[in-house]
C-alpha cells in the first residue's frame, strides 16, 4: 500500500476518533450505491473537462473516483486519498491508469501546492477536529481558478417514518446524544457540518455557491436503497446503541418498524416515503 509522505498516525486525528484502523467500508459503499444517481448528476453538473487533474479528498471506498474520471478522461487524472487502510484497500478496486489511490491524512499528505484543478470532498470535513484548517489546506492545493466542492449529506433532518414524525424526532435526538457522550462532544462541536459556506469564504474562496438536493425514495424500494436503510441506518446507526436514550415503548416501536421479519416493518409499508438531503457547496480560488 502506498502512502503520500510519512505513514498516517494511528492516534485519533478526527473529531469522531478517526484513525488509520477505522473501517466504515461497508457503510460508505452502501451509501454510494444508494445515492449514485444523484451524486453522478451533481458531478456531471460541476463543469469538469477532459484533461483536468482532480483530488478526491477522503475518497472512502472509491466509487466516486470512476464517476469523476468519466468527466475528465481520456487525458485527465484522479488522485484519491483516505486516512483509513481498509478504505484505501477497497478503493484500489477502482484504480486504473488514470486513477491513483493513496493512504494519507488530508492535513499532511505530500501533495504539491497549486497542483489540482478541482477537489471533491464528501462527508469528510465534519470528521476533522479543525474543519477550517482542513478547508484551508485543500484550498492551498488548487491551481489559479481551481475549484473545490464540499459535499455533506443530511444537513436537513431525514424523513424515515412519514406516518410518525415523533418517533423520527426522538430517534434522531437519541443518536445525537449517543455521539456526544461517546466522543465527549458538546452540541457546538457537531455544528461545523452546517457551516460549509462560511468555511469556504473564510478560506478566501470566491464565487461560493450552495445547492441542496433531496434524495427521495418511495416503496417499492430498489435493492441498494433497502440495503442502505436496513444495514447502515436501522442496524448500525440506530440499533442497540440508542436504547439508553429512548423510553422502553419508543425503543420497542423502533425495533418493530426496523425488523424485516416483523409485520410492521417500515420498508414493506405501501406509504413508505424516505427523504435525505445532500448539500454541495462550491468555491473557486
Amino acid at each position: 500500500m502506498q502512502n503520500l509522505g510519512s505513514p498516517p498516525s494511528s492516534s485519533p486525528s478526527g473529531l469522531l476518533g478517526d484513525t488509520v484502523f477505522r473501517d466504515y467500508s461497508r457503510k460508505l459503499s452502501q451509501f454510494n450505491s444508494f445515492a449514485e444517481p444523484e451524486l453522478r448528476r451533481l458531478i456531471a453538473g460541476v463543469g469538469l473537462k477532459p484533461g483536468m487533474r482532480i483530488l478526491d479528498a477522503g475518497c472512502g471506498t472509491g466509487e466516486a473516483l470512476s464517476w469523476l474520471f468519466d468527466e475528465v478522461k481520456p487525458s485527465g487524472s484522479i488522485i484519491g486519498i483516505d486516512l483509513a487502510a481498509a478504505h484505501v484497500d477497497a478503493a484500489r478496486a477502482h484504480a486504473s491508469p488514470g486513477i491513483e489511490i493513496f493512504q494519507a491524512d488530508i492535513l499532511t499528505a505530500a501533495l504539491a501546492p497549486a497542483s489540482f484543478d478541482f477537489i471533491w470532498c464528501v462527508n469528510t470535513i465534519n470528521h476533522l477536529h479543525d474543519p477550517h484548517r482542513g478547508v484551508n489546506r485543500l484550498a492551498s492545493l488548487l491551481r489559479p481558478h481551481g475549484r473545490i466542492a464540499l459535499g455533506q449529506s443530511s444537513l436537513l433532518p431525514d424523513m424515515y417514518f412519514a406516518w410518525d414524525s415523533r418517533l423520527e424526532r426522538v430517534t434522531n435526538e437519541a443518536v445525537r446524544r449517543y455521539y456526544r457522550e461517546r466522543y465527549s462532544l458538546g452540541e457546538r462541536d457537531l455544528g461545523s457540518v452546517r457551516a460549509l459556506v462560511g468555511m469556504l469564504r473564510a478560506a478566501n474562496l470566491q464565487r461560493v455557491a450552495a445547492r441542496t438536493i433531496l434524495i427521495e425514495r418511495v416503496s417499492p424500494l430498489d435493492a441498494a436503497t433497502e440495503s442502505y436503510l436496513v444495514d447502515t441506518i436501522f442496524r448500525d446507526t440506530w440499533g442497540e446503541r440508542v436504547r439508553p436514550y429512548l423510553s422502553g415503548g419508543d425503543y420497542a416501536e423502533l425495533v418493530r418498524v426496523c425488523n424485516p421479519q416483523h409485520p410492521q416493518f417500515a420498508l414493506r409499508r405501501a406509504d413508505f416515503h424516505f427523504l435525505q438531503s445532500f448539500t454541495l457547496v462550491t468555491g473557486e480560488i
